[in-house]
This record gives C-alpha cells, structure tokens and sequence, in this order.
C-alpha cells in the first residue's frame, strides 16, 4: 500500500498539473496561433508545458533540501533519501529548463528550429548577449550543479548552501517575470519571489515526505509532519500575501475577474484556499490520530489528493504567465524618471505623504511581519510556562520592527530612488535607529529560552542559531573592532565604490543594501550595548573609546559629501527631471548633513546608553566587595590598611 500512495503522489501531481495547464491554455486564449510571427503549436503549447515542469522540479528540488536542514536528522536514513529527491528533481529541472531555453528562443526570434549552423549560432547569441536567454543559461546551469552537490555532499552545514543556491535558481525567472521591465516592476518581482519560493518549499515538502516516507519510522513521522505542517502554514501566508499583489498588479479592477485572466486567477486562488484550509485542518485532525496510534493509511490518501490540487494550482499558475492580463503591462510615459525607473516621479515632499505614504517591499513587509509574530509568540511561551520577560525588551523590539517596516515601506521609501537625502536617510535609519531598537530586544536569549531543543539530530532554530554564533565566523563579526570597522568601513567603500550604482539602479542591490547595513548595525551596537551573551566584550572605557573614534570617521564621511564638487550619480539623481524640492547637488548636500548631523543623534545615545552601564557595573562592584567586606568581618580593609602601613614605613628616611 505505501508503495502505491509513494506512486500516486507524484502522479497525481503531475496529471493534474497538465490538466490544468492545458484547460487554462485554452480559457486565457494563451496557445491560440498569432496572426504575426506565430512560433507554431509545439511552442505555444510546449513552452508554458515545459516551464510547468521548471516550477514542479524546482519544487521537489527546494522542498526537499527544506525538510534536510530543518526537519530530518543526518543520523538516519530519511536524511540521504530526501538527497535523493532533491538530486532526481535538480536533474529533471535541468533537462526541462534546457527545454525551456530553447522554446524561449524559438518563441522571441519566430524562426522553426534546426540542426544548422545559422540556427546554433543564433542560440548561442541568445543565451549568451540577450538577458532572457543569460537567465535561463543561469537557471539551468544552476540545477545542474545542484545536481551534483545533491550527490557529493552530505555534510549538514554544506547544504545549507546547497539550498541558498538552490534558491537562487529561482531568482532569474523572478527578474524575468511577467511583469520586468514595466511599470510596478520592483514589487512584481519580488512578489513573484516570494511566491515561487513559498510555493516550491510548500509542494516539494510534501512531495518529499511521500517520496521517503517508508524510512520514516512510526513515532517519528509525527514528529516530521509536525514539522512540515509548520513550514505549509508559513508558506501559506507567503503565498496568500504574495499572490494577492501580483494579482492586485495585473487585474487591477474587480470587473477585470471576469476577463479569461480574472477566471484563471479565481481558480488558483479557490485551489490555494482549499490547500491552506483544508490541508492544514486534515494534517492536525489526522496527525493527532496517529500520535494516537491511529493507521496512517487514510492519511496518505487525503495527501494524494492534496498533491493533485498543488498540481491544479501549478498547472494554472504557468498558464497564467503566459496569459496576457487585463491590466496594460507595458511601460508608463516617457518623462526621465519613468525611463530610468520604470515609475512617475512622486508627489513634493510634505508630512501627509511621509506619515502616510507608502511603496510596498513584499520581502519586508513580510520579514517584519514574521519577526514581529515570533518574537512574540517566544514570550507568550515563555509567560505560559511561568517565566518573566522584562515588557522594556518587548517593547523596543517591537518599536524597532515598526520602525523598519516604515523604513521599507512607508513615505520615507516613495522618494529614495528620486532623492540622495532620502536615501540617506533611510541608510541612517537602518544602520543606526533601528539597530539601537532591536538590539534591546535580546532576540537570540529570548531564542535560547523559547525554542525547544531538539535531540534526534535534526537542526531547528535553535540549533542552527547557536551553531552561527558559536562558529568562528560568527565570534570574528562580534568582535568589537571588527564590527566597528565594518560598521564605519563600509560607508566609505560604498559611497565611493560601484556598489552605490548597483544598489540604486538595480533592485537586487537595493535589497542586499538593506541587509547588509541592517547586519553591520545590529552587529556594532550590540557589541557595545548588547544584552545577547557575546564572546568578547570591551570593558566601558574602551567601548566608549570606540564610539567617539567611529563618530569621528562618522562625522568625516557626512563633511566629504557636503563638500564634494561634483555628484554621486549624476545620470540618476541629477535626470530626473524634477520640478519640485532641492536641486540635485543642493539635495546631496542635505544627504551629507544628514549623514553628519542625523546620524550622530543615535551615537550619542550609545554613548549614553554605555556611560550608564559603566555607571551601574561599577555600583554592582562596590556593593560586591561591601559585602565580601561584610561576610569576612572587614579582614579586607584591615590587610589593605596594613600594606598601606607597610609602604609608608618603607618609604620612610633613613
């Protein structure tokens, strides 16, 4: 019996995935012949086929490597058959994304395809000169080498870095999108990451427990689908959140759900609904009956059918990208900032549009959102079970997750592609306030005291927290000096490097300028006021040494763009083509002040935070030695007024 559900899983996927593909072909109108430069039948209707096949392999691929850094243990043999998944399903990728690339170029250039050398000589153009073909080079290149690693390694760090690649598989079909290039262009494709990624963990995770669920032992399995149905629901909200933008960007209008497109996307969404819904509540009814000692056989067959639904939501999914929306996805205008960013300029700025403004970032709306969430729930665990948790700490996290949503999603972010004062003013935010917020909040104690520890082998959050702050690299940024270096180095290097062009002309770079300056602030204040146990701290006199020398080369770096002659990407700031605020150069001045004066404001507030520190441990020293004073009965100052006594009988004259 198991070895027909193992079948019937990945069967029911994938028939029901090539069902739905092909029906919703033919409701969007998708794979009609073209009355210009039609590719033929095998294009039309291959293409979204093949790339059905991309998204339900690179589910199997990510969902599996999922389960074997988070939920199986090395130590048994579900660990190495889960490998296998993800080996077969990177191998079965590579194959249809070379499919793929090929039908990709048939479709963009219109010509038949052929064994010649003026056929090969053009695909080699165009997967190596034009950017759609140089991502699906990159996509399938990428699962190629999965592939491999999937076989060679076995070690539990490793693959880590297995997955990360892994994921970044997906990142080139993201970028090319249905929407890149266009208007709105930033959050579709993050909105489309965050989609694909959730969906690729939330199928392939239980595909893979499918797949390998025969070296589950009966106890254990419990234990796994706990963990999975964990992973499913966090997924569902990605999903759910990250579908209803996309959707929001291509249909627009409620009148625009009953166009082919709308249909399409009222079908997904009913397929997603009944997965988060009713998967979720069969998984707990069931998984209970088999903590009870219930039989598991019902439960596979209801998984079954769950698989077939994923399937139905794929297949629509990738018809759905080939499906045109009712909203115009083509560029908007043709003023400056519309050709350089994709978006007209924003209103002048006034409080109404700070305070109440916003541009929606997807993967930090949801990063604060899970952070928030968990952090709580950590110290509603902790209040369950009886423990304390000083509110201050909650209340400076939680003030600290608000303020970084604003930062990246607020009025503040409506102007930072247009204005250098504005970017610089989120850099201080991110580097400075909301660092001097979260760090009070004591996230990786509350951590070590909320998650419970496992002891199969397997590596939760926990696990892998301690592991990252125990590991060598973890104790070198913690060191005092080398976070204050990064913290203050990376200014200058990327200020004056072309690491400020990435980071403000491409989207990729303005999310690593995020988490990178994010990660240095957080780094550099919590090793002078972190409450979170470090390997190494500076006593208060140092640490206060080292403040005043970064608020120094601080303070510098703010003078040298106030008093630059010449401008930070004059191509960007300076054509715009605005007719409201500041000049382009009287703006980079602002941003220089910013950086000089703004900055400053939380350094002094470290300064003060460290002096009162200093303060209370030198009054919990004295009063430690006043009772050590106490319980030996003053023995202490006699001895110290004896020596005292000695040396001044020693000094004496002769």
């Amino acid at each position: 019996m198991i070895r027909v559900q193992r079948v019937a899983g990945p069967v029911a996927l994938v028939v029901a995935a090539l069902a739905a593909i092909l029906a919703a072909l033919a409701i969007g109108g998708a794979a009609a012949p073209l009355a210009l430069g039609d590719p033929g039948p095998l294009v039309r209707w291959g293409l979204p086929v093949a790339r059905m096949l991309v998204d339900l392999s690179a589910a199997g691929m990510i969902g599996s490597l999922g389960l074997v850094v988070f939920a199986l243990s090395p130590a048994k043999p579900e660990f190495g058959k889960a490998l296998d998944v993800t080996a077969a399903s990177a191998a079965i990728m590579t194959v249809a994304s070379g499919v793929v690339t090929v039908l990709t170029f048939l479709d963009a250039s219109g010509t038949a395809f052929s064994a010649g050398e003026a056929f090969t000589q053009q695909f080699l153009q165009f997967i190596t000169q034009v950017q759609l073909g140089q991502a699906w080079l990159i996509t399938t290149a990428t699962a190629a080498v999965v592939t491999v690693l999937a076989f060679a390694v076995r070690n539990h760090i490793a693959l880590v870095f297995v997955t990360a690649l892994a994921v970044f598989a997906l990142v080139p079909i993201a970028l090319q999108g249905h929407a890149a290039g266009t208007s709105g262009h930033n959050l579709a494709i993050t909105a489309l990451g965050l989609h694909i990624v959730g969906a690729a963990v939330w199928i392939g995770g239980l595909l893979t427990l499918v797949l390998i669920r025969r070296t589950i032992a009966g106890d254990r399995l419990v234990i796994v689908l706990r963990r999975y149905s964990s992973f499913a629901l966090l997924c569902f909200v990605v999903v759910a959140f990250s579908g209803y933008l996309s959707a929001q960007l291509r249909v627009g209008t409620l009148a625009n759900l009953l166009t082919p497109y709308g249909v399409l996307v009222l079908a997904k969404v009913g397929a997603l609904v009944a997965l988060g819904v009713g998967g979720a509540m069969q998984r707990t009814r069931l998984i209970r009956r088999l903590d009870a000692g219930g039989k598991p056989t019902s439960f596979w067959w209801l998984v079954v059918v769950e698989l077939a639904v994923m399937g139905i939501a794929s297949g629509v999914a990738a018809a759905l990208a080939r499906t045109a929306p009712p909203v115009d996805q083509t560029a908007i205008g043709t003023s400056p900032a519309e050709i350089l960013t994709g978006q007209p300029l924003p209103p002048p700025v006034s409080l109404q549009t700070l305070l109440f403004g916003f541009n929606i970032d997807p993967l930090w709306l949801v990063a604060a959102g899970l952070a928030l969430f968990f952090y709580l729930a950590g110290v509603r665990r902790l209040v369950r079970r009886g423990d304390r948790w000083p509110i201050l700490r909650t209340v400076s996290w939680v003030a600290g997750i608000l303020v970084l949503a604003y930062v990246t999603n607020g009025g503040i972010n409506m102007y930072e592609t247009y204005l250098f004062s504005a970017h610089m003013t989120i850099h201080m935010l991110l580097a400075m306030a909301v660092p001097l917020l979260l760090v009070p909040g004591a996230p990786v104690t509350l951590a070590m005291r909320a998650i419970d520890k496992r002891d199969d082998g397997s590596r939760g959050g926990r696990e892998w927290l301690l592991l990252g702050v125990h590991s060598w690299y973890g104790r070198l940024l913690a060191n005092p000096v080398v976070s204050a270096v990064l913290f203050v180095g990376s200014l200058w290097v990327f200020y004056y490097s072309p690491l400020f062009r990435w980071a403000t002309t491409n989207h990729i770079g303005h999310e690593w300028m995020v988490v990178h300056f994010l990660i240095t602030g957080y780094l550099f204040v919590q090793s002078l006021v972190g409450i979170d146990p470090v390997p190494y701290r500076l006593p208060s006199p140092m640490r206060l040494l080292l403040l005043l020398g970064t608020m120094v080369f601080h303070a510098f770096f703010g003078l040298s763009i106030i008093e630059s002659t010449g401008m930070f990407l004059p191509d960007w700031f300076g054509a715009m083509g605005r007719t409201w605020g500041d000049t382009p150069m009287a703006d980079q001045q602002l941003a220089g002040g910013i950086a000089w004066s703004i900055g400053e404001i939380p350094t002094v507030v470290l300064a003060i935070t460290v002096a009162i520190q200093w303060s209370r441990l030198d009054a919990k020293e004295s009063k430690r030695k006043d009772r050590a004073s106490d319980r030996s009965g003053g023995a202490d100052v006699e001895e110290y007024n004896r020596m005292l006594q000695h040396l001044a009988e020693r000094d004496k004259p002769l």
